[in-house]
């Protein structure tokens, strides 16, 4: 089946990885083993919720501000573009930090969906509510991003699985992957094999 979507996730993936989560959970007065920042805040007060949000958004901002895109990741956007594939953003930050990266490196995406839309990545909102958008069905879509998440949102969704292997963890992952890949633009020749 020819893949007509692909879907990008953002920190990691279209960017440089940045985020230090264990740095950011210890800011937050929360235990180095106490999983997932967001699903962490979803067991707090109200009034702790307000505070730490301030730090996460805090992080968030200046990973905006420093980020720096990954190799190749314009130029197979572009490509993309050009083969009349829709790109989609999928993302466990705002929504708004998703447009400033693509405003900040001159990107288009055809459409984000933020952490605020909806359950986040594991699960497979994000990429039902792409897909309905694209017109397309989840076979006929990548989900390519860096951890986890992202590939059991893809097998949640039964879209394609693309790992992308540029940290220290690929590993502990792949074998969630139906594709492992080491830099971004691998992506084209996923979709040309797919043809």
């Amino acid at each position: 089946m020819s893949i007509k979507a692909v879907i990008f996730d953002l920190d990691g993936t279209i960017t440089q990885p940045y985020f230090d989560f264990d740095a950011i959970r210890e800011e937050m007065g929360l235990a180095g083993d106490s999983g997932p920042v967001l699903e962490s805040m979803e067991k707090m007060t109200a009034q702790q919720r307000q505070e730490v949000e301030k730090i996460l958004h805090y992080h968030e901002q200046k990973a905006v501000t420093e980020s720096r895109l990954n190799a190749g990741a314009k130029q197979t956007l572009s490509a993309l573009r050009a083969a009349g594939i829709h790109i989609g953003i999928l993302t466990r930050n705002r929504r708004s930090n998703a447009i400033a990266i693509a405003r900040k490196h001159n990107l288009k995406f055809d459409a984000i969906i933020g952490r605020e839309e909806g359950p986040v990545k594991p699960d497979a909102f994000g990429v039902l509510q792409l897909c309905e958008q694209f017109g397309v069905q989840p076979e006929e879509t990548l989900l390519v991003g860096d951890y986890l998440f992202d590939l059991l949102c893809a097998k949640a969704a039964r879209a394609v699985a693309v790992l992308l292997t540029n940290h220290d963890r690929p590993g502990d992952f792949a074998k969630h992957a139906d594709f492992c890949i080491e830099n971004i633009s691998r992506v084209l020749e996923i979709i040309e094999n797919k043809k």
